[in-house]
């Protein structure tokens, strides 16, 4: 379910080319998540670590994470 919810994240993505020849990558609708690197493929791979984190970090505060493409992080109480 996390791996699937990165996958639609980063087929979001929106890429730039920066002036120094760097790219900077975000998601739109999942605020922070921006990723920062020397190629697009180093980018890509910061930015799935960028979404995973910020998912696992919503979740441990009780923070609702928003649906992308129909794909939810269900979390289960623990027993």
């Amino acid at each position: 379910m996390l791996r699937d919810y990165v996958d639609r994240a980063l087929r979001r993505a929106k890429y730039e080319i920066l002036e120094d020849g760097s790219v900077c990558a975000m998601v739109p609708g999942l605020r922070g998540v921006i990723a920062h690197a020397d190629t697009v493929e180093a980018c890509r791979a910061q930015l799935a670590e960028v979404v995973e984190e910020w998912v696992l970090v919503r979740v441990a505060r009780g923070l609702r994470v928003p649906a992308i493409d129909g794909v939810r992080v269900r979390v289960r109480k623990a027993v």
